[in-house]
């Protein structure tokens, strides 16, 4: 028998899975100079492989974060109540480190228009009365030396603009972040495609996909900051 006809009997028979697969040439089984069904050693087996997708992926969690962030910002912009989570947002200059306000200080609320805070190191106190009132909150805090007090404005029209115009800066924030992330994905897509891991057309259709995203997200920043808008200036 010829070493050919051997080599033709050594192949395992085709099952019916394999027989509705295109040809391809498997590495292994190229000495045999003809087409084989494809096996799973081949390289050039059909796979789902989208190269943009792992960029695709990390700028959508992003984004998505930013929003959660968001979110959490506003929350904390209120009208006419006492609430804690105001502060939450507040950087005190601690011994030449930015440290959050709540790592500082135990915060409370003994009635609905007050707001107590008890630094747990005393020192802190003056940068603590700074930092809140450089926040644009519109707070005043006052001291006794071992306490801070801040006695919540009445909702005045001028009160509510002020908090609409906090919670923009917030929204414009996010904004920016937002459109940070896309310029850092599409700085990598453009990498890829420099790399010749992408094509001209892959590349462009990846941008617009980021371009999209970006608008989606710019789109929900909206609408959430209209309904705190609302909350704000309904009496």
């Amino acid at each position: 028998m010829s070493p050919f006809a051997m080599a033709f009997l050594a192949v395992p028979p085709f099952s019916a899975e394999s027989a509705r697969r295109p040809f391809t040439h498997c590495r292994r089984c190229r000495p045999l100079l003809f087409p084989f069904r494809r096996c799973s050693r081949s390289r050039l087996a059909m796979i789902d492989d989208d190269p943009v997708k792992p960029i695709r992926t990390d700028a959508d969690a992003k984004m998505q974060k930013t929003l959660d962030s968001l979110r959490t910002n506003l929350a904390t912009v209120r009208a006419g109540r006492a609430a804690s989570s105001i502060l939450d947002r507040v950087v005190v200059n601690y011994h030449g480190f930015e440290t959050p306000l709540p790592q500082l200080a135990s915060i409370s609320t003994p009635s609905t228009n007050l707001i107590q805070i008890e630094p747990y190191d005393k020192s802190s106190i003056v940068e603590i009365e700074k930092a809140i009132v450089k926040s644009n909150l519109g707070l005043t805090p006052s001291t006794d030396g071992n306490l801070i007090r801040i006695t919540m404005p009445p909702m005045t029209e001028e009160r509510r603009r002020q908090l609409v115009k906090v919670a923009k800066e917030m929204a414009e924030d996010a904004r920016v972040a937002l459109r940070n992330i896309r310029r850092t994905a599409v700085d990598a897509v453009k990498k890829r495609e420099k790399a010749s891991d992408l094509s001209k057309d892959q590349s462009a259709d990846a941008q617009d996909e980021l371009t999209k995203m970006v608008k989606k997200y710019e789109g929900k920043v909206d609408e959430m900051m209209k309904v705190k808008e609302k909350e704000i200036t309904t009496v």
